[in-house]
């Protein structure tokens, strides 16, 4: 086997999307959803691996970084892509990038160590260092005063500084490259091999220039960041896009399921109209007879979204609502032929495709900006090749559920 780059992506949405951006620039590219090295094709450019590492304190983070490294050291990467959400939310007791990006510099001892800050395809961008990201109606603001992310539920953002937000996780020995300094190609590798660094991204120019810099550095690479880091590097390798050919699934029946809590995604449910919604209440949420209602609207030629209320109290974990919500959609699944499932949250996401049985996913094509449409592949033929749109709570336009029924209907 070739020595593929590895992308570990600390949630399944964010995974889905780094796939989409190696296999657009040419690489083939799995993403597992499992550890199983016999679901590794030969001659990959790209290998994922979808976790939920956003979601954990850094004592289960690291646990889980044990449970996979043997796959990742098996496979040599010259360059480990550490993928993090675009905004960067995450805090020192839940999902925590420095603590993170520790444990993977000790295990890969590599040459070199770069964040990579911003990715300007999804309107996010580190600029003197400070982060600033785009809300869904265009307008751009800094991290600590966006409208969703500072008030994120979990990991608000409330630093705009984002060697600080880090150092305060313990990544406390970055060089900062302003994007003023980036033209400057040879400087920017001798610093790359000298230390770890930060760069500025503020536009594909500087994505281009931080490319050239990482490959005139050489040797083994650590890099975290977003979905921009597979632009710079895969672009290096494939100039090129392209988008997956497979067979089309069996049956054109949409389920769609609704996790998240973001109001982003709360605002799309209520927008859609070309879907059967159907809003679980916490009494309903095991209930058979929610299980029977949607699998007659599915087998009469309905497409089905079920959602969470944002509003609701279910009296759960977030584990326990995350087991009962994969427990509702595999009864549902359970005897219905179903060609696509769109599922919006990340941590949902992850959850729903490993409870399903999913070992694998390939990239086939974009849907919108951010969130893609995956070919799962699964040991029971019965669910091989089913179609997975798999988005974070913060992405997609108003009609992002009516758009994506639209484009299956007319593929």
């Amino acid at each position: 086997m070739r020595r593929p780059i590895v992308f570990l992506a600390d949630d399944f949405t964010g995974a889905s999307d780094s796939l989409a951006s190696y296999a657009r620039r040419g690489c083939k590219t799995r993403l597992l959803v499992d550890t199983d090295m016999d679901s590794v094709p030969h001659g990959l450019d790209a290998v994922g691996i979808a976790t939920d590492l956003r979601s954990l304190k850094p004592e289960r983070a690291i646990t889980q970084i044990e449970r996979i490294w043997p796959m990742i050291a098996r496979l040599s990467p010259e360059r480990l892509h550490y993928k993090v959400c675009s905004t960067f939310d995450s805090s020192p007791t839940i999902g925590s990038i420095g603590a993170i990006a520790s444990e993977l510099r000790a295990r890969f001892r590599p040459d070199v160590m770069a964040v990579i800050g911003g990715q300007p395809s999804l309107g996010r961008y580190l600029c003197f260092g400070n982060l600033f990201a785009r809300d869904g109606d265009g307008r751009v603001h800094r991290i600590d005063r966006h409208p969703v992310m500072s008030r994120h539920p979990v990991t608000p953002m409330t630093e705009i500084d984002l060697a600080r937000h880090l150092a305060a996780q313990g990544l406390d020995d970055l060089d900062r490259v302003t994007f003023r300094e980036l033209a400057h190609t040879v400087q920017m590798a001798e610093r790359l091999r000298n230390g770890s660094v930060i760069f500025d991204v503020t536009s594909e120019q500087d994505q281009q220039l931080i490319g050239e810099a990482l490959t005139l550095a050489g040797g083994r690479q650590l890099l975290i960041g977003a979905s921009s880091v597979a632009e710079i590097i895969a672009g290096n390798i494939h100039p090129k896009e392209c988008e997956g050919d497979a067979t089309p699934p069996g049956s054109k029946r949409f389920l769609a399921f609704a996790g998240s809590r973001s109001p982003i995604t709360a605002q799309q449910v209520r927008a859609c109209a070309a879907l059967d919604v159907v809003v679980v209440s916490p009494d309903r949420l095991a209930d058979v007879g929610l299980v029977a209602e949607c699998k007659d609207k599915l087998i009469s030629g309905h497409p089905v979204l079920i959602a969470l209320d944002p509003e609701t109290d279910y009296t759960l974990s977030p584990d326990e609502l995350a087991d009962c919500s994969v427990k509702l959609i595999a009864a549902i699944l359970d005897g219905t032929s179903v060609g696509y499932v769109c599922v919006a949250g990340g941590d949902t996401s992850s959850r729903i495709c490993a409870g399903l049985g999913f070992h694998a996913l390939e990239f086939e094509k974009v849907m919108e900006r951010g969130v893609s449409m995956c070919v799962g592949r699964h040991r029971d033929a019965a669910r091989d090749r089913m179609r997975l749109i798999l988005k974070g709570g913060q992405m997609g336009g108003t009609k992002f559920f009516d758009n994506a029924l639209d484009q299956v209907r007319r593929s």
